[in-house]
């Protein structure tokens, strides 16, 4: 058995821990809040196609398998709704009628990225990259930013805290012993994919240009590379005048004028205030290469020096660096994400977080000494508290079980065994968990 100071030093981390996992409270569900952006989370073991608010993730499903979908955009939980029939939501005692307006991608299926495939943080090892205007989540290599990695062994269950950190997870770094990917993090402020890149005119008129950076490779070469326009050259000014008029055929003509009268005149009067009125394009010179790329997809040619998929990597302060002529704002107002950056919902702080670690540290060091133990400190985490045999601390599962376990029960349950010198096996730990697992249930 693992000496006091060892099980004590090893508890505090899972503490620390836990007070990062619970700067929230998780007492309402975002039902009545309608539609907003928000964290979203698939249970799987509810075999529907749905998506629960992180409070709901905690109070309703803690025990179930999930998934965290991060934000999505005009999302309303469904766990109170008749789509999760067979596990009423807890915070939101009426069963509500299905949402409507919530959008399932395949994200709500499990799957991710145009490869569609499932995510596993066990043996997943590269980083993936959530698109900023359909959210989905990408690989790197299937943006052609690395070569797809060799695939892994699935990680061990959770190491012994004396020989891990309780607060490394393994996948956190995934992508540490990979090459730098070519265009990384740092260079980029949102990614947007292809496929939405090409619904929105704007998007595909700056792909390539300074400041919206896009791959291509030359296909003779092979070797990807980034494609982004000359910043000396744009900053001479590529400005282009409004396109004419078309519904007025003089102003396309060479000919002479003809002699037109009065009320003709102030007509031709009033339209020349109108074009001196409407702004300038200040959108700059497209990129013949990007534009082409795009041509091809659209036409389905192959003719062209180059090849890429079209998706597009936006640096830092490109909301403030569009055009916004009559030619180019209406497609970037369709999606206001692109011109404002959107508020996401948290949950508010909860105030006694850190008393609840604070409780549960003085909890620890009154147990151990007064009493021997047969079993590590590991059995006041959540892996015995969900009846799992692997449970990371960075799971979603973890949150609820640990508020409760800060409470007076657990120190109820083993002060006779201080008292009386008895050694605390682990079936009396499990036998409390089980109580208080059946405890939730009658109250539920």
């Amino acid at each position: 058995m693992s000496s006091l100071n060892d099980l004590l030093a090893s508890q505090d981390a899972l503490l620390r821990e836990a007070a990062l996992a619970l700067p929230h409270e998780f007492s309402r569900c975002t039902f009545d809040m309608g539609p907003i952006r928000q964290a979203v989370y698939l249970c799987l073991t509810c075999a529907t196609l749905h998506g629960i608010c992180s409070s709901c993730s905690i109070a309703c499903h803690t025990d179930h398998e999930q998934v965290e979908l991060f934000p999505k955009r005009h999302f309303r939980c469904d766990c109170p709704t008749s789509v999760i029939p067979h596990h009423p939501c807890t915070l939101h005692k009426t069963t509500e009628e299905a949402n409507g307006t919530n959008q399932y991608g395949q994200n709500f299926r499990g799957l991710f990225c145009r490869c569609a495939k499932p995510y596993d943080s066990k043996t997943e090892q590269e980083t993936m990259i959530q698109c900023l205007a359909c959210e989905d989540w990408f690989h790197e290599s299937c943006l052609n930013l690395r070569e797809r990695p060799p695939p892994r062994e699935s990680s061990p269950d959770l190491p012994d805290p004396g020989d891990t950190p309780a607060h490394e997870d393994d996948c956190s770094d995934a992508s540490l012993d990979l090459p730098p990917p070519l265009i990384s993090a740092d260079d980029y402020d949102s990614f947007v994919c292809a496929a939405c890149v090409s619904k929105v005119p704007t998007l595909r008129r700056y792909a390539g240009t300074t400041g919206v950076i896009t791959v291509v490779r030359d296909v003779e070469r092979g070797s990807w590379k980034r494609l982004e326009g000359d910043p000396s050259a744009e900053s001479q000014g590529s400005f282009h005048e409004p396109s004419l008029d078309v519904a007025d055929p003089e102003a396309a003509t060479t000919k002479r004028p003809r002699s037109r009268s009065s009320s003709q005149n102030d007509e031709r009067e009033a339209k020349r205030t109108r074009l001196s009125e409407s702004p300038l394009c200040l959108a700059p010179a497209v990129n013949p290469i990007a534009q082409a790329i795009f041509d091809n997809k659209t036409s389905g040619s192959k003719d062209s020096t180059h090849e890429g998929i079209g998706d597009i990597f936006l640096t830092e302060g490109f909301r403030e660096r569009w055009c916004r002529c009559e030619r180019c704002l209406p497609s970037l107002q369709a999606c206001p994400y692109l011109l404002e950056e959107e508020d996401t919902y948290e949950p508010p702080e909860d105030p006694d977080s850190g008393m609840i670690v604070s409780l549960l540290k003085s909890l620890v060091q009154e147990l151990w000494s007064g009493c021997r133990a047969t079993v590590p400190l590991m059995v006041f985490t959540p892996s015995m508290a969900c009846g799992t045999s692997s449970c990371y601390i960075s799971d979603i599962s973890l949150t609820w079980d640990v508020v409760l376990i800060a409470s007076d029960h657990l120190l109820e349950c083993l002060r006779p065994f201080a008292q009386q010198g008895k050694i605390v096996e682990a079936a009396d730990v499990t036998q409390f968990f089980e109580a208080l697992k059946e405890k939730r249930r009658h109250v539920n």
